[in-house]
């Protein structure tokens, strides 16, 4: 059987594709020697195109407020006790003019899905970002949103979209959010975004409840399909003020896992080391960057409102995972090999 997987893996490494089948066949009979294999490929290939540099992104978590229920979020419309937020246009620029100073250039907008922010509202920020900074590249993170929504965000200047499809399989989708949301539309609005030009980010998450390897194995295959330029992948870390509160949390080992086989599948890709890799294990970002990833995306948020982004229980927001640490990133990254560089680190990958 390993001789059988290793095949495998080689094959994904030669034409970066894999039949159904053979995706499932990968993930369930995982074995550690097989990890080890994974991980070597996975290194090699990620130094190939992108050397030993990390890329660090300024996360700026500028609301909590979300019209959404999903099963698994912290933020969900249900939580009556999160301690609900919202950054100014002013907050934000000091954010960046902040990040800046520490020298990131890339700024990751992300938030729930907040009515307040109307096109003509995001669109005024993203301007002012562009203009006070512009050799920047502008990420955002706010879920699903019309085609004409998206097209107005690019043209104020964001550059780069960040929308997890969370799982591709429709059954699966439905046991984790509420019946108004669908994963057809969640995935349309991928293919808008790389219809009108955005560097485009999804990803899923690692051990959410009932997945199964048939999951998994349709998740890489739209990715495949998709093509994106990043791909977020982290392990469910339950909340405790949610119905998931008592299902079990993703696993370190799996998530590592499927981090060297996307390195493996889209060789090109941006693939970031999660804030919830470094929560589930205090090496979590270090092993994360040792499977193939090439990303951090440490937080620019206000001190004082870290807390209340919490989309699962535990999240780190403090230490090193506050942008002010940027040094203690360095050195740990070090350690094992890798450096901290500043510029935007643009994906390789080019819309097809």
């Amino acid at each position: 059987m390993e001789k059988k997987l290793k095949t495998l893996v080689d094959k994904l490494e030669a034409r970066h594709t894999l039949s159904r089948d053979e995706w499932i066949s990968l993930i369930r009979w995982r074995t550690p020697l097989l990890s080890d294999y994974i991980f070597q490929k996975a290194r090699a290939v990620r130094q190939r195109f992108y050397g030993t540099d990390v890329y660090i992104r300024g996360l700026i978590e500028f609301t909590n407020y979300c019209k959404n229920d999903c099963y698994y979020c912290g933020i969900r419309r249900s939580n009556l006790e999160a301690h609900r937020y919202r950054l100014s246009k002013e907050q934000i620029l000091n954010c960046c003019t902040q990040g800046y100073e520490l020298g990131f250039r890339t700024f990751v907008l992300q938030g729930g899905e907040d009515g307040y922010f109307t096109d003509e509202r995001l669109a005024q920020i993203v301007s002012s970002i562009r203009k006070n900074f512009p050799d920047c590249a502008i990420t955002l993170s706010v879920g699903e949103r019309s085609y004409d929504s998206y097209k107005t965000l690019f043209e104020a200047g964001a550059d780069r979209y960040l929308l997890r499809h969370e799982t591709w399989d429709t059954v699966h989708y439905s046991r984790l959010h509420p019946p108004q949301l669908s994963a057809s539309i969640r995935q349309q609005c991928l293919w808008n975004l790389k219809e009108i030009g955005y560097q485009v980010g999804t990803g899923y998450m690692v051990g959410s409840p009932y997945q199964t390897p048939e999951n998994l194995a349709d998740d890489m295959l739209f990715l495949e399909k998709l093509n994106p330029q990043m791909v977020g992948i982290g392990p469910f870390i339950p909340h405790c003020k949610t119905p998931f509160k008592d299902h079990s949390a993703g696993t370190l080992e799996l998530t590592l896992y499927l981090l060297g086989l996307i390195r493996l599948l889209l060789p090109k890709v941006l693939l970031p080391a999660t804030t919830a890799l470094g929560t589930i294990d205090p090496k979590g970002r270090e092993l994360g960057i040792l499977a193939g990833a090439n990303v951090v995306m440490p937080n620019l948020s206000p001190a004082n409102v870290r807390k209340d982004y919490l989309l699962y229980d535990n999240k780190i927001c403090t230490g090193s995972e506050a942008a002010e640490c940027r040094a203690d990133l360095e050195r740990r990254m070090h350690a094992i090999g890798y450096q901290v560089v500043t510029h935007r680190g643009d994906s390789l990958n080019k819309n097809n």
